[in-house]
């Protein structure tokens, strides 16, 4: 009953519209006032322990890493080599939003900063071509959430601190369920384009010089997101310490290119400590809320449940695919890695589901509602750029609701295309 009072409490305030910091620490207060005998002391005690951790650094840097490169005209040379490279395929510039994003996700490990960055770049280009709003929103949307699963991705730090997994594993789990999404949604923009549902110009084929020197103008970019990985690999830095560097790296290529300004360095540290400090305060809060849980055996109680119902790890991942699924159609994505792990990932060790495998399958789950209605913050971010409708934006964006599901499944059900990769160079 008492873990029953503590949810009960934490989801009454998300149904009163309590931001959801606020929601899980006064529910932590609540609980502990009214229960169990322990000294109101511990919700401090749990929030700033919580933050003594060494990955966790990683989220302001990569944060302001992502802020620099858009602050330092990276975006639009990705969009033009992106454009150079593929403006010819069937599909034309929604061809060459989804790869740009596959590219810049090597750069910004945060969806909403995809969206607004490098989306305004993607859709402004689109409507200039004579794209439909509603499809260049779609589109653009649709691919930014390749960036959280490609590295580096601040989501994925999360998960890691949460579940005490490897962020490294993580990080070079998500590149192939990235380049699978990017793939599925391409092939989506061929099938709506070729059988007339959208309509599509298409750029003549760029001739080698002018490839050649947008491949020249956007290379220092795209160098970042292969130290990134080549670091990783070789084991040289932590995926810490390499966000670090990229930091560094993102600051002098934008004086280099004299994009970035010292008054431009000062607003990108500013609107990244911002958004840091969102991020950093919704992790404290959901410490003590998670260790309440723990300490309530919610885990345990679970895994009981879970078991009378089904002994199948298939039937289990099909039941939470659709409880994530749900669930991020109504809160944030980060507040619910922070209070689903604790909770799952005990039940989803007793089935022998490997927890990197999860923490990836868990993330697009929840980057997917991220994208759905009601309160799918990329779909308002991108109806805003675009200026469309939200009935509009909806209907555009419905057909690519397929290929990510497919993802989603193959992913669920065939692990190693998830593991190979951090397996391979363990």
């Amino acid at each position: 009953m008492s873990i029953l009072l503590l949810m009960g409490i934490f989801l009454v305030l998300l149904a009163l519209e309590v931001p959801v910091a606020f929601a899980m620490i006064f529910s932590a207060l609540v609980f502990i006032m009214t229960g169990p005998g322990l000294p109101d002391t511990i919700v401090i005690q749990r929030m700033t322990g919580g933050l003594d951790s060494f990955p966790l650094l990683a989220i302001p840097l990569f944060v302001l890493a992502g802020h620099l490169f858009n602050r330092a005209g990276i975006s639009e040379r990705i969009f033009d080599f992106a454009s150079a490279f593929a403006g010819h395929m069937r599909g034309g510039l929604a061809q060459v939003n989804i790869a740009a994003s596959i590219i810049f996700a090597g750069m910004s490990g945060v969806a909403q900063a995809d969206a607004a960055g490098l989306g305004a770049v993607e859709i402004r280009q689109m409507r200039e071509r004579g794209y439909s709003a509603g499809f260049s929103a779609a589109v653009t949307a649709a691919s930014s959430i390749i960036g959280p699963i490609i590295p580096p991705s601040v989501i994925m730090v999360i998960y890691a601190v949460t579940a005490q997994v490897s962020l490294t594993d993580l990080f070079l789990a998500g590149i192939v369920p990235g380049l699978l999404m990017g793939l599925s949604l391409m092939i989506m923009v061929n099938i709506l384009v070729r059988f007339g549902f959208e309509q599509a110009p298409r750029s003549s084929r760029a001739s080698l010089s002018h490839l050649t020197g947008t491949f020249w103008k956007a290379l220092p970019a795209l160098i970042a997101p292969v130290l990134l990985v080549a670091g990783m690999l070789t084991g040289v830095a932590t995926p810490t310490e390499l966000g670090a560097l990229i930091v560094v790296y993102a600051a002098v290529l934008g004086f280099v290119n004299r994009e970035l300004t010292f008054r431009g360095l000062l607003d990108t540290l500013a609107m990244s400590a911002v958004t840091t400090g969102v991020l950093v305060f919704i992790i404290a809060a959901a410490f003590p809320f998670g260790w309440l849980i723990s300490v309530q055996n919610l885990p345990g109680i679970l895994v009981t449940f879970m078991r009378s119902l089904t002994e199948d790890p298939v039937m289990l991942l099909l039941i939470l695919n659709i409880a994530l699924l749900i669930a991020g159609l109504f809160m944030e994505t980060t507040a619910i890695i922070l209070v689903a792990t604790p909770a799952l990932l005990p039940l989803v060790l007793s089935y022998g589901i490997d927890p990197v495998h999860f923490g990836v399958v868990m993330i697009i789950n929840l980057l997917i509602g991220a994208l759905t209605p009601p309160f799918g913050v990329i779909l308002f971010i991108c109806k805003h750029i675009a200026q469309v409708s939200f009935g509009q934006m909806i209907r555009s964006i419905l057909p690519f609701y397929i290929p990510l599901l497919v993802v989603l499944f193959l992913l669920t059900y065939c692990p190693q295309l998830v593991l190979w990769l951090p397996g391979l160079f363990r």
